[in-house]
């Protein structure tokens, strides 16, 4: 693939992050990122006009790229440190991934659509940035590779799934949009011990349905 990254794109993203910081997002590190990944290289051609809006729109797959302040929200609960490990379900159009890899994380991404995961593993190499990338159940998470500093979901799940809990490792941080299909709460997960665990809700999102099981 080919892409470029002008002046005119630059401008945008600096708009993005101004209209972001009115919107409520303070953590700098997060506003920075945002301000260095070209958001219009994981869009479809048909959108790319509208790439710095702060807007959502269709990846294929039935999936979309999220809206940035919904990413800038998510990643600012979730307090990411550089060298972290972070899992995040839901790898779409890696636009997310790459905001975490701006930020130094150490990623590793699940995604269950096959066609989402070959192409999002192939814009994040041209872009050089390098998560650990896997097809696979989000639902599950990655038990080999963790426990994980931070864990991200990017899809709505009716619950917390348990799999996911017990991969967070001990002070850990997890991110999650949790509810029915029409409308979820953005919850935090900290784990306090082996088995406490501290949940708080920071207001309604409306997110793709997370997923069970994998599409070849």
């Amino acid at each position: 693939m080919t892409w470029n990254d002008n002046p005119r794109h630059v401008g945008l993203r600096k708009r993005l992050v101004d209209a972001l910081k009115i919107k409520g997002i303070k953590d700098e590190k997060v506003l920075e990122a945002i301000g260095k990944v070209p958001r219009h290289v994981f869009m479809e051609s048909t959108f790319l006009n509208f790439a710095y809006r702060d807007q959502a729109f269709p990846i294929g797959a039935g999936q979309t790229i999220s809206q940035p302040y919904t990413v800038a929200f998510q990643t600012e609960l979730l307090q990411v440190e550089p060298m972290q490990r972070v899992l995040e379900i839901g790898t779409g159009s890696g636009y997310q991934a790459a905001i975490l890899c701006e930020m130094g994380a150490k990623v590793f991404t699940v995604e269950r659509q096959r066609e989402l995961f070959v192409k999002a593993r192939m814009i994040l190499e041209e872009l050089g940035y390098y998560p650990f990338v896997y097809f696979g159940d989000g639902y599950k998470g990655l038990p080999t590779y963790g426990p994980f500093d931070r864990i991200l979901v990017t899809a709505g799940a009716p619950s917390i799934p348990e799999d996911l809990k017990k991969q967070l490792s001990l002070g850990g941080r997890m991110v999650i949009p949790v509810g029915p299909a029409t409308h979820q709460e953005m919850t935090l997960i900290v784990r306090n011990s082996e088995e406490d665990f501290t949940i708080s809700k920071y207001g309604g999102f409306v997110f793709v349905p997370l997923l069970k099981g994998t599409v070849s």
